[in-house]
């Protein structure tokens, strides 16, 4: 039994997180952390998981945190987990990361989109955590950096066209919808009811942080250098992420030969579910899930590609893929914990 321990266990993903492994058959919560909620059972910030997940929350200094886990969850803001992970990697624990502090190879490009990193030396061996594209990776590593919600929804539909060299990558456009449990937690003016309910909106328009983590890890794929136009919107709803994504293509492709390319490229993945030609992803049917499922079109008129992808942002974009990465960090079944089907309605 691996004992796995939750630092930051009170916010939306903390939540999730609890929830998913409090019924892992190999996993125990051994610590869960929280400053606000110390010494309340989780069940009482969410009472959801009552009789489910009852650990108590605690307010623990790092001293104290290290030898009440074998592996950590660091489900903190950026920067706090910066000040966290390397003390317990240097404890010998294993930890995956759900902030953003670990994810940017370079330094500079980090501090250009966030702020000083102080844990610099752990950034060339930190492993970016998307299972479908580094498993092999992830199962050496003992820091993975787990990607972003808006990230995996944009990277998991291009990954076998940017491989195949099919896309013109100065063409790339990803227009992507999240609930508003993407904000987090935290009481704020623009997620308040009022604020987002018979509304939708862009945000935070060509400046998103997560830009540069996509950015990343499309070059890697495609072999060369490549930058996109990236714009978020908020739907008023509580999850779930839906990404469309436009490209030019390299070459006429027919559609049953797209949908062929996206079924080998993804044939043997549990997690990825491809649509049939004339079909297209919706949130609602991957809702409490790890599944990101792909819908894809060739628009013969314009000559590009539009891609659709759906994710529940708490699973697999953030605790649901986490799971998925300790899984292969332990050795266990990757699916082990995750096998919850979809909610609908």
């Amino acid at each position: 039994m691996v004992r796995a321990g939750i630092v930051g266990a009170s916010g939306y993903t903390g939540g999730e997180l609890a929830r998913i492994l409090s019924l892992h058959p190999e996993v125990e919560i051994s610590v869960a952390t929280s400053r606000n909620y110390a010494g309340k059972k989780i069940s009482q910030v969410y009472p959801h998981l009552a009789a489910i997940a009852d650990i108590i929350c605690e307010d623990l200094q790092i001293a104290d945190l290290v030898s009440r886990a074998d592996i950590f969850f660091t489900a903190v803001p950026h920067q706090t987990a910066m000040n966290i992970v390397p003390a317990l990697l240097e404890a010998g624990k294993k930890v995956i990361d759900l902030s953003a502090d670990f994810r940017i190879d370079d330094p500079e490009v980090y501090e250009e989109w966030y702020q000083p990193h102080t844990a610099r030396e752990f950034l060339e061996e930190a492993v970016y955590g998307l299972p479908e594209i580094n498993r092999e990776k992830i199962a050496a590593a003992r820091l993975v950096a787990n990607p972003g919600c808006y990230p995996t929804s944009i990277i998991l539909p291009l990954a076998p066209l940017l491989k195949n060299g099919l896309l013109d990558t100065e063409t790339l456009i990803a227009d992507s919808k999240s609930g508003t449990s993407g904000a987090g937690r935290s009481a704020q003016v623009g997620s308040l009811f009022c604020e987002v309910t018979d509304g939708f909106r862009a945000y935070k328009v060509g400046e998103h942080r997560h830009t540069p983590e996509i950015e990343q890890e499309l070059t890697k794929l495609s072999g060369k250098k490549l930058t996109l136009s990236f714009t978020p919107h908020l739907l008023p709803v509580s999850r779930g992420i839906l990404s469309t994504i436009y490209g030019k293509l390299a070459r006429n492709i027919e559609q049953e030969e797209l949908y062929e390319l996206y079924s080998s490229f993804y044939g043997h993945e549990k997690f990825v579910r491809i649509c049939r030609p004339g079909t297209f992803p919706a949130t609602q049917y991957v809702r409490g899930s790890n599944y990101c499922d792909i819908g894809c079109k060739v628009d013969h008129r314009t000559g590009r590609v539009v891609l659709i992808s759906v994710i529940d942002n708490l699973v697999k974009g953030a605790a649901g893929q986490a799971v998925q990465n300790m899984n292969i960090v332990c050795g266990f079944e990757e699916s082990l914990g995750l096998d919850t089907v979809p909610l609908f309605p």
